[in-house]
Formats: structure tokens, C-alpha cells, sequence
């Protein structure tokens, strides 16, 4: 298996699936769950994960930040009781969380998993980016330290984007001719790397850091419900996040007076509920708009998907067990 951890110490955990099919788990599974959001992807999870002894590693950008455990629906404390959860609620909304960072910690969250008795693990999310860089490795740009990234924010905001642009022509010639002038984050983010380390974003990645996870020796699906169902889920969904808390978390979040350019600051909701709470919009609209956000951004996450990283099995929620068998099945053979 692509990670090389230790076959030899097999524990059998066994999945049962409609076909009958039963299958040990080794130390070297992995089984990765893609999906929109809504689509049920942490509850098969958690229910994979009690099946097979397995970690749960988030692979969601916006379930990374504590502040927002009711708004982004990450698992609940009787959820990660059950079985052990890794790199949900650990970053403070006034943080910028990266996907560097995340490989990293990705990478370490898989290794202390081996280090269990069972060592399988599922990565689950709704973050391409997060996914592509596990399976297919990333630059290893250092971390930028937050006074270059605050001033260049900064600049973006006064000076606009052209002058960035001709900045990074005069510093970094090669990576400006690359980039659209318009582009403000990759024009932000090519001048702060070479204002903080002194190279060419292009240098930088062309030391790509190793996958972690090789995608042909990974269980893989893509959840994808019927439209018409997703966008049930979608309303049902955050309905039920206003009844469990909702507005108080994210008025304290409001109260923190963070970037409003932050990730935390624009999970899907938050910027519509802040609107609310500052008398801007009733409730009825907020929740109207963050609906109407979340299924637009459901269907980039599809297209996303399914151009960037094919190899992922397309199921319904449904079959998403079955599928995941017969894949591990085919695997050991």
C-alpha cells in the first residue's frame, strides 16, 4: 500500500456490505469522502469509522476554526467521543489557515493514526484543494509572516491591484508574466512570497512537497445527491443550524471585530447573519441569501471535482457503503 506503514500488523475490523462481502481492514487503509456540503458525507464517516476502528481526519477548510462548530456542522462532542476525530476546531477564526498548513498537519494526523491499533483512516471534506494537495503533493512555500501578509493586504485595499502587479513585475518578472494584472490573490500571494523569502514563487514550486496519500491505492467517492434532494438538504440544514445556536455563535464571532477577509469571516451564512444582527436584513433574508450561496457554491464544488480530480467514484449517498467495499475489495486483490 502507498503509505508503507506496517502490513505485517494486520487487526481485522470487518465491513459488511448488502453483497455479504466481508473485508479486513489493514493498517494502510485509507478511504477518502468528497461531497457538497450537505450531501452526508460525516455521517457516513463516523459510521465507517465505528465499522472499522478508523480516525476521522477533516479535510473541510471552514471546520478547522473552533469558533464555528454550529455553522460549518462539524461534528458534535458526542460524535468525536465516539471515534477519534483529528484537525476539527483547532485554529482560531483570526487566523488565515492555509492549505500548506493543512498538508502538514494532514501528514501528521496520518502518521499518529498508524501509530494506532488499527491505523485506517478516512479524510473527509468538501475542499478540492485540501484533497489535491494530499494526493498530489504541494509547493513548499514556508509560512509568511503576518506583517508582510497584513501590509500587503493593506496596499491591495489603498493601492488596488495594479500596483501590486507592477511591483511584482519589478521584484518578479518571470511569476507577474504569468498572472492576469486582475488577479488579486495570486498577485497578493506571488508578492508576498518573494517579499518574505527573497524567491520566485515558480522557484518554490519546483520543490513540491510529496503527496501523502497515492490516490490508486486509496478508496475514493465523490457523495453527489440528486439536485432536487442537495437542495432540500441545504435549507433543512441551516434551519436546523438557526434552532441549535447558531446566531449566538457566530454574534460572538461578530463581537470579535475580526478581517472581514478572513476565511472564518466569510464561512457560508456568517456574513449574511452578521448582516442580520446589525439590523441590515431580517432573518428570513439572511437565511435566504446563505441558502441561495450555498447551493451556487455546491455546484462549483461538483464541477471542481469532477475536472481536477476524476479518479473519485461519483455515488449516491446511498450506495456510498457498497462502493467503498467493493473498492477496498479490489485493493487487496
Amino acid at each position: 500500500m502507498p503509505m508503507h506503514w506496517h502490513d505485517h500488523c494486520r487487526v481485522r475490523v470487518l465491513i459488511r456490505a448488502k453483497t455479504h462481502y466481508v473485508k479486513s481492514v489493514s493498517k494502510s487503509d485509507i478511504i477518502l469522502i468528497a461531497g457538497p456540503t450537505a450531501s452526508g458525507k460525516s455521517a457516513l464517516a463516523l459510521a465507517l469509522a465505528e465499522k472499522f476502528a478508523a480516525a476521522v481526519i477533516n479535510a473541510d477548510s471552514m471546520q478547522v476554526y473552533r469558533d464555528l462548530r454550529i455553522i460549518t456542522a462539524r461534528p458534535t462532542p458526542d460524535d468525536e467521543r465516539r471515534v477519534p476525530h483529528r484537525l476539527y476546531g483547532h485554529v482560531d477564526a483570526a487566523e488565515n489557515y492555509s492549505v500548506g498548513r493543512w498538508c502538514t498537519e494532514a501528514a501528521e494526523a496520518l502518521a499518529a493514526t498508524a501509530r494506532r491499533d488499527s491505523g485506517a483512516a478516512i479524510i473527509v471534506g468538501g475542499t478540492g484543494l485540501y484533497f489535491n494537495a494530499l494526493t498530489r503533493g504541494l509547493a513548499a512555500v514556508p509560512p509568511i509572516p503576518a506583517e508582510i501578509r497584513d501590509a500587503v493586504r493593506a496596499r491591495l485595499k489603498d493601492e488596488g491591484v495594479a500596483a501590486l502587479h507592477a511591483e511584482l513585475n519589478a521584484r518578479d518578472p518571470a511569476a507577474a508574466a504569468r498572472l492576469r494584472a486582475s488577479d488579486r490573490a495570486r498577485v497578493s500571494r506571488a508578492l508576498e512570497v518573494v517579499l518574505a523569502t527573497g524567491r520566485s514563487l515558480l522557484d518554490w514550486h519546483e520543490e513540491n512537497k510529496p503527496a501523502s496519500v497515492d490516490l490508486a491505492g486509496a478508496a475514493k467517492v465523490f457523495l453527489m445527491p440528486d439536485r432536487d434532494e442537495l437542495s432540500r438538504r441545504i435549507g433543512a440544514r441551516f434551519d436546523a443550524m438557526i434552532t441549535a445556536g447558531a446566531m449566538d455563535e457566530v454574534r460572538a464571532l461578530a463581537a470579535r471585530k475580526l478581517d472581514p477577509n478572513l476565511p472564518a469571516m466569510k464561512a457560508h451564512g456568517v456574513p449574511w447573519l452578521i448582516r442580520h444582527l446589525a439590523g441590515e436584513i431580517t432573518l428570513a433574508e439572511a437565511a435566504e441569501h446563505a441558502k441561495l450561496e450555498t447551493r451556487q457554491y455546491t455546484k462549483r464544488q461538483a464541477t471542481w471535482f469532477r475536472n481536477q480530480l476524476p479518479d473519485f467514484e461519483w455515488v449516491e449517498p446511498r450506495d456510498a457503503r457498497d462502493a467503498i467495499a467493493a473498492q477496498l475489495r479490489a485493493l487487496s486483490e
